[in-house]
This record gives C-alpha cells, structure tokens and sequence, in this order.
C-alpha cells in the first residue's frame, strides 16, 4: 500500500476539502477491494503540525492523525485549500512546508487542493513550473509568487509528480485523477458517479468571475483598464488608448504588463469573455423563469 499524508496545516485548513478528499480515497480503497478482489492502494492518514483539533466553524472540527514529524516515509503529500491570511499563513506552517519539500526530494508525490498551491509554491518546488489554483486567489498568488508560471483556467496541472488544481469543490476532480493514476479507469469513473463529479472537467473557466486586476498603483493603466471596461462592445485599439492617455505605445504596454499581468490585448480578450459570460448567465436565467411561468389555458 502506498501512504498518503492529508495534510491539516496551521491556520485555517477548509475542512469540507479535507473531508471530501478523506472520503473519496476512502471510497475508491472500499470499490477495490469488494467490487475487483484487489488490495487497496491507499493507506491515508491525517497529518497535521500539532497534536490538536482544527476548528472551522461551529461545532465542526478535525484531529491530525499523527505529526508530520512520526511520519518516516509517505508516497503522496495532499495539502487542502486554506483561508488564512497568507503571509501569516506561511509563516504559521514554515516547518510543515520545509517537510513537504523534503519528502518530494524523497521520491514522495504533491498534490495541492485550491489554494493550498500557497503553501505548495513556498517550498520552492513550483519555480518555473505552471501550477493552478482558485480564481478568487490568482492576483495574491501572483504577487507572492511571481515566477511561478500560474494558469487558473486550468483545472489541473501535473508536472514530475506535481499536481495542483482550480478552486473549491473541483479540487476533487484532482482526487479523481489521482484514483485514476494509481488505481485505473474503472475506479475513477465509479467513483466519480457515486460523487457525482463530472470526470470530463479541464478548467474552471466557466466559474470565473472576472475583476480586473486593479490592485496596483499605477493610476493611468487603472484609467485605461476602466475605459476598455467601460466601452467593452465597442472596438478599441491599443494604439489609440495609449494615445488617449498620452503614453508612448511600447511604454503603455510595458506598464500595462507590470500592473495588470496581462498585455492591453489580453485584458480586452478577458473583459469580452466576462461580458459574454454575464449576457449568457442573464440569457439563462430569463430562460429558466419562462419555463416555471405556468401556460395559460387555452
């Protein structure tokens, strides 16, 4: 059996993640052995920092297992999506993460849950390599992490025994994956069912809320961002906005790019998309309210 360590990091772990993962590994060891005949590949274990229950909210709350210090050999490290301030969070959990780091030199998996890639990407082991997470998170990513190559309309990435995904309950479509990877197909999809999580996904595009990334202080760019947005159907040039803002063209670019992420080519590429998105979403939901309006007798 190959061990895995579901970890409960310091701070404030998303336990509906945890228990998800927990009980999908769980599911997938139970169809092997009654449904195939054949041992079960996981032996999953909670491993947290401390010794202690984690709170969430309320009356719910999860215990480690075991310290991550007892832990002398693990197959794959799952680290779940958190809600912590970030920085603090890192600094909460630096022992854990040097711990993952090493254990990954061991010849040991990772795998991120959502923004669990905060921690993931703090060992260093996400340098140059592409890595997804939550929507929501991606600019405060980006700022912390800023040679990480991050790519949110992936659902999963997968790199030398690397693994990261989008936010949320899609996360488990990586749970998935990795049933697929060490158990087989058949597995994956009898799991998948019986969770009803659609197996097919490969991004989290269609759940994007598009913001604009605004947290800059460049205040001309923010001007220029305000005007594509606020004159996304009509045709706009790159080269006439940086004239209207009495920026030269490849400077306007240069900025652009070291405010926003984005090139201006790209940020209209996005606000068209969310703007198609929104018309869509309105399109469906006025569908939806005609199919419960009752027909009138005839």
């Amino acid at each position: 059996m190959k061990h895995v360590s579901l970890l409960i990091p310091d701070g404030e772990p998303t336990l509906s993640c945890i228990i998800l993962a927990y009980e999908i590994l769980s599911a997938a060891n139970e169809y092997y052995k009654t449904q195939k005949g054949k041992e079960p590949v996981f032996k999953v274990e909670l491993v947290g920092g401390m010794q202690k229950d984690r709170l969430r909210k309320g009356p719910f709350s999860v215990q480690p297992e075991k310290h991550f210090k007892e832990i002398s050999r693990t197959d794959l490290v799952i680290v779940p999506a958190v809600h912590s301030d970030f920085d603090d969070l890192l600094k909460m959990n630096r022992e854990l993460i040097g711990w993952v780091k090493d254990e990954y030199m061991a010849g040991a998996e990772i795998a991120s849950l959502c923004t669990g890639a905060f921690l993931l990407a703090s060992t260093g082991l996400l340098q140059g390599k592409q890595c997804s997470t939550h929507w929501e998170s991606a600019n405060a990513f980006r700022q912390l992490f800023p040679s990480v190559d991050l790519t949110t309309d992936k659902l999963i990435t997968d790199s030398n025994g690397i693994y990261t995904t989008g936010g949320a309950i899609s996360s488990m479509n990586l749970v998935l994956y990795l049933i697929e990877k060490h158990y087989d197909r058949e597995t994956a999809i009898f799991i998948a069912k019986r969770f009803q999580i659609d197996i097919n996904r490969s991004s989290q595009s269609p759940f994007t809320i598009f913001t604009g990334q605004k947290d800059h202080e460049d205040n001309e760019i923010r001007k220029a961002q305000l005007f594509m947005e606020n004159n996304v159907g009509e045709k706009i040039l790159v080269s006439e906005l940086a004239d209207k803002f009495a920026i030269g063209r490849r400077h306007f670019d240069r900025r652009f790019i070291k405010a926003t992420g984005n090139t201006p080519a790209e940020y209209l590429q996005r606000i068209k998309v969310e703007a198609a998105k929104k018309t869509s979403r309105r399109r469906g939901r006025r569908s939806a309210r005609s199919c419960m309006t009752p027909a009138t007798p005839t």
